[in-house]
C-alpha cells in the first residue's frame, strides 16, 4: 500500500502549487513533512513552513549522527546550498498518509529507507519554454532577483531529470501542467484516492 505521495518535477513545474492544493484538500487527508535546507530564506517564506532553515554546522552535525534520510548539495553562485530530509519522527507509515516534494534522487533514497511499495511517485511534466517563462516571472518578483542561479538550476534540471534517470526509477506516469493546473490536480487527486485506498 502507498503511504507516501512523492511529488517531483523540474523547477517552475508548478509542483509547489500542486502540493499546496493537495494538502488543502480535506478529502485526501495527507500529512505533510517539512524538509531542511541551508539556503537563505526567500521573501515570503518562514521557518518551519516551506523548510526548516539551518546552518551548515547544524546540517553537518545531523549528518554525522546518521539522522539524514537523503541530502542534496547544490553548488550555486551564492555558495553550497543543501536540502535534506531528517529522520525526525515526522513520518510514521503505520499511522498516516503523507505527501512530500523532492527530487528524483530524494525519491530513490525514500524508496531505500521506507520501501518502494510505500511510495506513490507523482512526476509533474512541463514544456521547457513554459517552465523558463514561469521561472523568470517568479524571479522578477524577488526583492533581489538571482538570475544566474535561476539559469543554473534550469540547466541542472535537464541532467537531474533526464529520461534515463526517470526510467531507471520506474516512473511511468506523468502529470502535465502546461496550461490547465486544475485539470492536472484533478487527475492527480483521482489517482491518489485510487491508490491510497488499496
Amino acid at each position: 500500500m502507498h503511504e507516501i505521495v512523492f511529488i517531483m518535477g523540474k523547477s517552475s513545474s508548478g509542483k509547489d502549487k500542486i502540493f499546496k492544493k493537495l494538502i488543502a484538500d480535506e478529502e485526501l487527508k495527507l500529512n505533510t513533512i517539512v524538509m531542511y535546507t541551508t539556503r537563505p530564506m526567500r521573501q515570503g517564506e518562514s521557518d518551519g513552513a516551506e523548510y526548516y532553515f539551518v546552518s551548515d554546522d547544524t546540517a553537518a552535525k545531523m549528518e554525522a549522527e546518521g539522522r539524514i534520510i537523503e541530502i542534496r548539495a547544490y553548488h550555486t553562485v551564492h555558495g553550497i546550498w543543501k536540502y535534506f530530509t531528517l529522520d525526525d519522527g515526522q513520518i510514521d507509515i503505520n499511522k498516516g498518509k503523507y505527501i512530500v516534494i523532492g527530487t528524483l534522487e530524494a525519491y530513490e533514497k525514500f524508496c531505500d529507507h521506507y520501501g518502494k511499495e510505500h511510495l506513490m511517485p507523482i512526476y509533474i511534466d512541463v514544456d521547457d519554454g513554459i517552465r523558463l517563462t514561469r521561472a523568470l516571472a517568479r524571479e522578477k518578483k524577488q526583492e533581489h532577483p538571482k538570475y544566474a542561479e535561476m539559469c543554473r538550476r534550469f540547466l541542472a534540471d535537464s541532467i537531474d531529470f533526464s529520461e534515463e534517470n526517470i526510467s531507471k526509477l520506474g516512473i511511468k506516469i506523468r502529470y502535465f501542467n502546461n496550461e490547465l493546473l486544475d485539470g492536472c490536480i484533478d487527475q492527480i487527486k483521482k489517482d491518489i484516492i485510487e491508490k491510497l485506498a488499496r
